[in-house]
């Protein structure tokens, strides 16, 4: 996802923090001594003690370490830090480009300009590609679990590059940056987001995508999708567009991805929420009401401004849409969108294969902003479980529960969306509690669950309202407070759950206000570093955490952190804490995908703090187990008074053969997305937003383009830069990585 580490001053949709409720920072569950004491005191001002195991990383593969594969993985030379405005991959492998945006996805498509002139974006590649799946495709042209030369891909397109509301490298002159806004340029800027299904084969060692294929297709805004769930027909969701609140238009801002064992693909809407505007009185006009409580939470004050003005580009209902304030008549909203809101921040699921088949929201994995959705190990006779996270500052980490029992039959089913119903309908949603002693709680969000149905500060009505509120039913129940959740993956050799913490600025010692957090163990830096000659405060460069579950359906897990991000020079006993070197240090860890066809963990990176000194990355790690660490312990002196003492749990330290750079992108860009072909030699990735730096009043003149990428590799027509995906592969055939 777009969003770097916060900039002073800057205005940035993609970094909500709406959470000011005042559940556990951990001072509160770990009892930490408050005595004042003496210490060493360095630029991030604390003092650490540790208590680490010389053992190592143990190897993929197994618990049972003879099954580990003889394969060397790991085995390239890594990666330099660069600031080049490139792709560079290890020596042996090569990178091509593949889709980017504008390409036309059917053969009366017009070739793309790159010039701003460009219109028709239904039928092309949209901007800021995110999350893919792989979907693989027989000969025949029907769906495979073990092709390797042709397939689907299923890539998210989660925003666009804007500076002051126009997504100016679309716009021949940069488009209109105050309100009203053109209908034209709207349109335009809508149809950049939603997802592509597009056609890839393999041939003559070369991929391309297939221009004209029958699977190729464009998901919008304006594509009308079903709810599904527990909150379908539910009155929070009436609209003017459905009275009956079982449809709504589009899916917005997606993210990560997820694939379903019966081979559909979920999508998670992410930033949704700046998109919409709420009136300067529209308070009043609701009668100060629950939906208020809602609407704040959700990052909507009244009187906020969207992110891109949509709503001023006319009458029309398309427009008036993104409006969200109560201006009809209707006691229940049917006249007016004031409960459009509530239609986004869903786990989408869609049949790539299928065109006929209907796209379902799944409301009953809840609603906020949502990332990846990864599934459990898959045990016949058990429930199925979904773990996700909610990206922004201090928000929680959920896993939903299904009520169905895992039939393996259900792997290649006739009905793929109908299997969906069967498993993501009805289930339990839980939000994870931590506790300082490496062990957490899952605690279910259910309207039954007293402590949720007597919220002081929110009054449930039903589980619909549950889900649709899920932030306010975990806050409820003191969920733990994290470091921006973002992508999740599942270790599929012992099924422990990775979850990347991007960072928080809002992280301090002495927290101010209901928006920042103190340390915790979970969550346990908060430092100073500087960039250039500017300082930036909490967690920086954010961490991984990974989890062990009891069984699925749980309620019991243990927990460490895997590796924390941290430049390479940075106080090993303050915040390097994974002894980081100069061929593993990284910054604001992302996306975060696990390789079925070798079990590297891969590694990617959404970074503003160390963009002087490298652009963001790509890393492989080997992946060890929960506890395979030990503990450490920090100290926060704290000027009103008492230490503040943080002990966590760590993963083993990585070695230069479990921890390595793979690739580094252009300038500007976030390394996302990641899928592999069933053999482990094909890797598709995205490049989103190269030159994102670049200042709307520079277009006119390409020399100051922060990037030029793709077209300075080869690619396309025009300078101006494009997201895109690429395709990788070893020059001798081999597997990605090994």
């Amino acid at each position: 996802m777009a969003k770097k580490f916060d900039a002073p001053g800057a205005i940035d949709f993609n970094n909500d923090d709406s959470n000011t409720s005042a559940n556990p920072t951990f001072e509160s569950i770990f009892n930490a001594r408050m005595s004042r004491r003496n210490m060493l005191r360095g630029s991030a001002g604390l003092a650490v003690t540790a208590a680490i195991p010389s053992f190592g990383l143990a190897g993929c593969g197994s618990d049972d370490v003879s099954a580990a594969p003889v394969e060397r993985l790991l085995g390239f030379a890594a990666v330099a830090k660069s600031l080049a405005d490139r792709v560079i991959v290890p020596v042996g492998y090569s990178a091509t480009v593949l889709y980017a945006l504008g390409d036309p996805l059917f053969a009366t498509t017009t070739a793309f300009k790159n010039d701003g002139t460009d219109a028709d974006f239904e039928n092309r590649a949209g901007d800021h590609h995110d999350g893919m799946e792989w979907l693989g495709l027989s000969s025949a042209g029907t769906p495979s679990a073990s092709a390797n030369d042709r397939g689907l891909l299923a890539i998210n397109h989660e925003a666009t590059t804007d500076e002051t509301r126009s997504s100016f490298f679309v716009h021949a002159d940069g488009g209109t940056t105050t309100l009203p806004r053109p209908a034209s340029e709207t349109d335009k800027e809508v149809a950049l987001h939603g997802l592509s299904i597009v056609e890839t084969r393999l041939v003559s060692d070369k991929w391309a995508y297939v221009q004209g294929s029958s699977f190729n297709r464009r998901i919008t805004p304006l594509t009308e999708i079903e709810i599904s769930g527990p909150a379908r027909g539910n009155a929070l969701l009436v609209t003017k567009f459905s009275t009956s609140a079982t449809k709504t238009r589009g899916t917005l801002n997606n993210c990560g991805t997820g694939k379903t064992p019966w081979g559909t693909v979920l999508t998670g809407e992410e930033n949704w929420f700046g998109y919409f505007t709420r009136n300067s009185s529209d308070n009043a006009a609701r009668g100060n009401d629950k939906s208020v409580v809602s609407l704040n939470r959700y990052g909507r004050a009244q009187g906020a401004a969207s992110r891109h003005g949509w709503e001023s580009a006319g009458s029309e209902d398309r427009f008036m849409r993104w409006n969200n304030s109560k201006i009809g008549s209707s006691a229940d909203g049917s006249d007016d969108y004031r409960n459009e809101m509530n239609g986004m921040g869903y786990v989408v699921e869609l049949d790539a294969y299928d065109k006929s088949k209907a796209i379902k929201k799944r409301t009953g994995l809840g609603r906020f902003a949502h990332e990846s959705a990864a599934f459990s190990k898959l045990v016949v006779g058990q429930p199925l479980a979904v773990y996700m996270g909610d990206d922004s500052r201090n928000e929680y980490i959920y896993k939903f529960v299904s009520n169905a029992n895992w039939d393996a039959a259900d792997a290649s089913p006739t009905d793929r969306i109908a299997t969906g119903d069967k498993y993501l309908d009805a289930g339990r949603i839980y939000v994870a509690k931590f506790a300082a002693d490496g062990s957490g709680q899952w605690i279910e969000l259910s309207i039954s669950n007293p402590t949720v149905s007597g919220y002081a500060a929110y009054k449930f009505a039903d589980q619909a309202d549950v889900v649709v509120n899920a932030r306010l039913a975990a806050d409820a129940v003191g969920a733990t407070r994290m470091d921006r959740p973002e992508w999740n993956g599942v270790n599929p050799a012992n099924g422990e759950v990775y979850f990347t913490l991007t960072n928080n600025s809002n992280r301090r010692a002495e927290p101010s206000g209901s928006s920042q957090s103190a340390p915790d163990a979970p969550n346990p830096r908060a430092y100073t570093d500087t960039k250039g000659t500017a300082s930036q405060s909490g967690n920086v460069n954010g961490h991984i955490l990974r989890i062990k579950d009891v069984s699925n359906a749980g309620s019991a897990f243990s927990w460490d952190v895997y590796l924390f991000g941290a430049e390479s020079s940075a106080a090993a006993g303050t915040v390097n804490l994974s002894s980081l070197t100069s061929d593993q240090d990284f910054s604001s860890p992302d996306g975060l995908v696990f390789s079925p066809a070798t079990g590297i963990c891969w590694i990617q990176t959404d970074d503003g703090a160390y963009t002087d000194v490298t652009n963001c990355m790509m890393l492989a790690a080997v992946p060890g187990r929960v506890s395979d660490g030990g503990t450490r312990t920090l100290t926060y002196p704290r000027a009103t008074g008492g230490d503040l003492v943080v002990t966590t749990r760590v993963g083993a330290l990585p070695t230069a053969d479990t921890l390595k750079r793979f690739l580094v992108g252009p300038a500007g860009c976030e390394i996302t997305g990641l899928c592999e072909t069933p053999d482990g030699k094909t890797m598709f990735i995205n490049i989103q937003h190269p030159g994102e730096g670049t200042s709307q009043a520079n277009l006119a003149d390409v020399s100051k383009y922060q990037s030029q990428w793709p077209s300075n590799a080869g690619y396309g027509a025009g300078k101006r830069p494009r997201s895109a995906t690429i395709v990788i592969r070893k020059d001798d055939g081999g597997r990605i990585g090994s």
